[in-house]
């Protein structure tokens, strides 16, 4: 069995996530698995504070890429690997990682999957959540309030320095390597019906 390789990526907030994990409990329980692109970033606990604060987040060399395209490849052959496990609060990386061991379909979610050649060329599967911009930024503010631990004025701050940048020059062309544009991601039913669908017949085929 070859595992099948499924990228779902989008703008901040665009709901990529969600859907992600919807996509993987609405399968067979064993059957897929969830890997975020955001446990790849790089550890920064060499830096200070201050040094960390001016980084750009938002491009994809903030991102040990190399390091997921190699976990990738390792379960498309059936080894277990070790994703890294981030602290977005700290901008540093746990002492332990998460194992992960090889499922029928793995999914990948992150900001800028599509943006990197290598990565992109591993997936058998390439979905982009489009969601407009407005709602996007709403649900990122939220999101870096109550999980993150950030205060009103970091937000802007990094909003306006990178990440709008970043998601024009980066996010918004990758979705031409999608094979499906998905409005709304993880809120739109008749959509992730047709994905698990697709999937679904795929691992009858290969007898699961």
């Amino acid at each position: 069995m070859t595992p099948m390789i499924l990228g779902i990526a989008g703008g901040t907030g665009s709901g990529k996530t969600t859907l992600a994990s919807k996509i993987v409990e609405a399968l067979t329980p064993g059957r897929a698995v969830l890997i975020q692109q955001d446990f790849y970033y790089r550890d920064r606990s060499h830096l200070s504070p201050a040094d960390r604060a001016r980084i750009n987040f938002d491009q994809p060399d903030a991102l040990d890429n190399d390091l997921l395209l190699a976990h990738m490849r390792a379960l498309k052959a059936g080894q277990a690997v070790d994703c890294p496990q981030y602290d977005f609060s700290s901008h540093t990386r746990h002492a332990q990682g998460r194992r992960v061991e090889p499922h029928p379909v793995v999914v990948v979610e992150g900001i800028l999957l599509f943006a990197v050649p290598s990565l992109c060329e591993v997936f058998d599967l390439r979905l982009f959540v489009d969601t407009d911009d407005d709602v996007r930024l709403l649900r990122r503010i939220k999101r870096d309030i109550l999980e993150r631990g950030r205060d009103i004025a970091a937000i802007e701050a990094q909003y306006l320095g990178t990440v709008r940048a970043m998601h024009q020059q980066h996010v918004a062309p990758s979705k031409r390597h999608a094979h499906l544009l998905i409005p709304d991601g993880g809120d739109n039913a008749q959509a992730l019906e047709v994905i698990v669908g697709r999937l679904s017949h795929a691992l009858r085929m290969m007898g699961l």
